[in-house]
């Protein structure tokens, strides 16, 4: 279901959707109020949610058409501005899935693009919620690494996350952030806009202090830095240990920033001293890097199917064989915390 008062909008996603064997357009509504009396009796696998309409705006329309069609997963579509930053993020704990960022000139790529990542995230939802698996990659065996016989206490929790991050780093998060000394460096893949609405989000769900990487930051005892929207986030060693490198090179695995870059550069910058946790999220970004991680020695772990939004991430890095476990967030939450307090688990 798509929803949109802007019957410009409506006309050329229906024509994206239709040119898509993959998906079928079940209606295509000009308000939220409109989607409200329809959900019930279409009952949608993913829904299409333009935030800004007149009569019922999409933050409005929400929690209705989470109840007239429960099971839907709903895509927040919304503008690169602060006011649509915060609308997005407010969503994101109202129980949206996902969002999309509505293109505008020279802020964030071309129609290509948006047409792209709309087609991948509804294939990527609708097969979630949908009863035919259209994407899964389940079926592939999963093989776990042993643990280790000897274990050193890591010196930085790296974290990445996609679809379904928003939830589920908080969740995450909470238990366990304020009894970590190392640092926390972590991935969420959202436009510049909304990652410093994202991080005070995050701080105010872990108790712990959280803000948007810089240029230079050096990484020292309780840091939790999040990486900026639009730039990779790497690591370096320094004379005062280990310190932030920003940069705009190509989006990796079509993302920027990406798991990748933080991933590698930190398996070379901390050797085995690594801990590194791969939640839910589209495509397969992070498993490159989990393979260095390993390489080097350190530890990764991934969120399991069942409480990801999308297995895709954490699919992928299981399946090539870099995860000790995969597990329930949860459950995850407090095996990373084991692991980060030096234990074998």
């Amino acid at each position: 279901m798509l929803v949109d008062d802007s019957a410009i909008v409506r006309g050329f996603m229906r024509r994206w959707i239709d040119e898509e064997p993959r998906i079928e357009l079940a209606k295509a509504c000009s308000d939220g109020a409109q989607a409200v009396a329809e959900a019930a009796s279409i009952r949608p696998d993913v829904i299409v949610l333009d935030i800004e309409m007149p009569h019922l705006d999409g933050l409005s329309a929400l929690p209705q058409l989470r109840k007239a069609a429960p099971d839907a997963r709903i895509i927040m579509a919304s503008t690169l501005t602060a006011a649509g930053a915060t609308q997005t993020v407010k969503a994101l704990a109202l129980g949206a899935s996902d969002f999309i960022a509505k293109p505008q000139a020279g802020a964030f790529g071309s129609v290509d693009t948006y047409r792209r990542e709309l087609i991948d995230k509804i294939v990527a939802l609708g097969e979630r919620a949908g009863t035919r698996s259209l994407l899964s990659a389940s079926s592939a065996p999963i093989k776990l690494r042993p643990k280790p016989m000897v274990t050193t206490q890591p010196a930085a929790l790296l974290i990445a996350a996609s679809t379904g991050g928003p939830t589920a780093l908080p969740a995450f998060l909470a238990p366990i952030a304020r009894r970590i000394e190392a640092p926390i460096l972590i991935v969420q893949h959202m436009p510049a806009s909304f990652t410093p609405v994202f991080a005070e989000k995050l701080e105010a769900a872990i108790g712990k202090h959280c803000r948007e990487a810089q240029e230079g930051d050096t990484l020292s005892s309780g840091t939790v830095l999040l990486a900026p929207g639009d730039k990779h986030m790497r690591i370096a060693r320094c004379p005062a240990g280990r310190m932030v490198h920003l940069d705009q090179g190509e989006p990796v695995n079509y993302c920027r920033p990406a798991a990748d870059p933080l991933f590698e550069t930190a398996a070379a910058a901390f050797g085995s001293r690594l801990l590194c946790v791969v939640l839910t999220g589209m495509g397969h970004d992070g498993r490159a890097g989990a393979g260095k991680i390993v390489e080097a020695g350190g530890r990764v772990i991934v969120q399991d199917e069942a409480t990801s939004v999308v297995w895709g991430m954490p699919g992928a890095v299981a399946q090539a064989g870099y995860a000790e476990a995969v597990k329930p967030l949860k459950e995850l939450s407090q095996l990373a915390l084991r692991m980060m307090s030096g234990e074998a688990a």
